[in-house]
């Protein structure tokens, strides 16, 4: 089971905002934080998490701040629709993979909830001025 979540930056364009305030927050602490609490609910077994670790799903997440619905917001990753023919996969059936793309968009549910805790903390200490103020005076 992957210890530490690698976060590999993206940038995408200018109209991703603050992925960087958002990529530190995940180093800090918010991956490690909301992974450890989704392993103690998952029903995803041993083996269904190295699948995915060796699948590199882990670090697929996708966090990011949405401007249009000032948010934010995660894309969750899924298992290859080619698993069928994916050796790692061989043991899966379509049940076990449901279940796996289920729980994955759990993980990145209660690593958003960490986020937003994180990002509530900053907001109140001002360290990133993250809030209705930052994102409702944006003209893009």
């Amino acid at each position: 089971m992957p210890r530490e979540f690698e976060w590999q930056e993206e940038t995408l364009g200018s109209e991703d905002f603050y992925r960087e305030d958002i990529e530190d927050l995940l180093q800090e602490g918010a991956w490690k934080e909301g992974f450890n609490e989704w392993t103690e609910y998952t029903n995803l077994d041993e083996e269904q998490i190295q699948i995915v670790s060796d699948l590199g799903l882990f670090q697929t997440f996708d966090f990011y701040w949405d401007p249009t619905e000032d948010r934010l917001r995660f894309d969750a990753p899924t298992i290859p629709d080619d698993w069928r023919e994916r050796e790692a996969t061989e043991s899966l059936d379509s049940s076990a993979v449901s279940m796996i793309d289920a729980a994955l968009d759990d993980l990145g549910r209660a690593v958003q909830e960490v986020l937003e805790d994180y990002l509530e903390r900053n907001d109140e200490a001002s360290d990133y001025g993250w809030g209705e103020e930052t994102y409702g005076n944006r003209e893009e």
